[in-house]
């Protein structure tokens, strides 16, 4: 149980602005402490750590229409964020992060509304079967954070309009589009407003961990780091990444999430590798893109390459396995 929790609101609608103040608070998170940052994002598509931005939006008419494409820490899928949705982040040392408490304050809260929310699976909140709230994952040493989207009045068709979610992922999800899939809490309290969900969130945060929260004080943040991490985040090559001259390209979805591999093959050798994710997990990419760089370009070598990547858990060698059995395979 953590010792003390505190709360911090963004004061800006800057998405660069507010992923940079979400790091600098992930890394200077005191001991004991467990901090709730609240924060909005303007027209912005936000995508996992290790997905292609080309491929999962619209660039071109997000930027045309004012927006912004952002890429986060954590893995997982691209989410629309706008002034109808509500962002949450909890941050904590490894020994004082607790999941199960964090989300008990999301539905908590939700609930305070008279809305039966529920817990479906490891990353999504819905009601009535539709998701209201999708939430991601991020661990750097002891350092921890969970964050996700509380959809209030989001505008559904700018979500369609920007985020290209592919028909296997749709298919998957046994639905035939974006919008079917989530739901605005308005739908269910028409008098919801962010200001009144923020004090519900503050309220259950206080009421789970038994303690009074405390607003982070403006004194322990750091400007210079502050504008680092903001130049990180607004960078082109951080948002939109490497893009190689590719001539193979693998693409499968399984249950953990859906995998893209592009080899650039000269001689018959990968000259480089770079692979696309929306699992949750965010250190396997690396390993697969360094596992089948200079590896001979056939399917009995390329998969001899990935069973030999370490594992850190039974889920990376689950996808460990699952890859391996993809590149074998005439897809």
């Amino acid at each position: 149980m953590a010792e003390l929790i505190s709360v911090i609101e963004s004061k800006g609608t800057n998405p660069y602005e507010n992923l940079a103040l979400e790091e600098y608070l992930l890394m200077h998170v005191r001991p004991g402490e467990c901090i709730l940052y609240l924060w909005q994002n303007r027209k912005t598509v936000v995508i996992g750590r290790n997905q292609n931005g080309w491929k999962e939006c619209r660039i071109g008419r997000l930027e045309e229409d004012g927006g912004f494409l952002a890429r986060r820490l954590s893995g997982g899928g691209a989410v629309f964020h706008d002034l109808g949705n509500l962002n949450f982040t909890f941050l904590a040392d490894r020994d004082y992060y607790d999941v199960e408490k964090q989300t008990e304050v999301i539905l908590r809260a939700v609930r305070a509304f008279g809305v039966q929310a529920e817990r479906t699976g490891r990353n999504d909140l819905t009601v009535d079967g539709k998701k209201f709230s999708g939430h991601a994952f991020y661990r750097t040493g002891n350092r921890c954070y969970h964050h996700g989207t509380v959809l209030l009045q989001a505008d559904m068709d700018e979500m369609s309009k920007y985020l290209n979610v592919s028909l296997d992922k749709l298919r998957s999800k046994s639905v035939d589009s974006v919008k079917s899939r989530v739901e605005n809490l308005i739908a269910h309290v028409p008098d919801i407003t962010v200001e009144r969900m923020k004090q519900a969130l503050i309220d259950a945060f206080e009421q789970v961990y038994g303690k009074p929260a405390a607003y982070l004080p403006e004194e322990r943040l750091d400007k210079m780091e502050l504008r680092r991490n903001y130049e990180k985040f607004s960078s082109w090559d951080w948002n939109y990444g490497r893009k190689i001259p590719f001539q193979y390209e693998v693409n499968k979805r399984f249950p953990w999430g859906g995998i893209g591999i592009q080899l650039n093959v000269n001689g018959g050798v990968i000259q480089e590798a770079a692979a696309y994710s929306d699992m949750l997990d965010t250190e396997f990419i690396s390993k697969l893109e360094q596992a089948l760089s200079g590896v001979p370009h056939s399917e009995r070598e390329m998969a001899e390459a990935v069973k030999g990547i370490l594992c850190s858990s039974p889920l990376q060698e689950e996808i460990r396995k699952d890859i391996a059995g993809c590149l074998t395979q005439d897809e």
